[in-house]
């Protein structure tokens, strides 16, 4: 079996860069989470930027909104991670200018590996997508800077 290299992760995101949450990315989806103990929740509305299929949403949007809400899940849990595994089913086409909620939660803490589910739902409750993730735990976060990060 082959080494693997050893990389170093910055985990430090004060710039607010990252595509999936990042406030000064200007071509990210700018999702903001919210944490009620359980689940991670957030709000977006495509729009022409982001289809694939004229009027529908590229998969590869609906994908990335699974996985930023799989690993804020973590995050609000306490476990900076990346992802090793996902896995998503689209269920209907999402419609750009149409309102979309993301849901997550964290299915099992094994303290190097969390596993997750997530939910994309449109403003009358259609199932759009649905995913499931494994992630690697890269750092644990304190407690208090948990506590402090996107709680409502």
């Amino acid at each position: 079996m082959a080494n693997r290299p050893q990389i170093s992760i910055n985990t430090d995101m004060s710039d607010r860069l990252c595509f999936g949450c990042g406030e000064n990315n200007p071509i990210g989806l700018k999702l903001s989470f919210k944490w009620d103990g359980k689940t991670a929740r957030a709000e977006f509305t495509p729009t022409r930027l982001h289809q694939g299929w004229s009027g529908i949403v590229h998969g590869g949007i609906i994908t990335s909104m699974l996985d930023e809400a799989m690993s804020h899940a973590a995050r609000f849990e306490g476990m900076n991670c990346l992802t090793a595994k996902m896995q998503i089913k689209f269920r209907c086409p999402a419609l750009v200018d149409e309102p979309l909620v993301v849901t997550s939660s964290v299915t099992r803490n094994a303290r190097r590996l969390i596993k997750t589910k997530a939910s994309i739902f449109s403003r009358d409750g259609t199932l759009v997508a649905e995913g499931t993730a494994t992630y690697i735990v890269i750092e644990t976060k304190p407690d208090e800077t948990n506590s402090k990060e996107g709680k409502s």
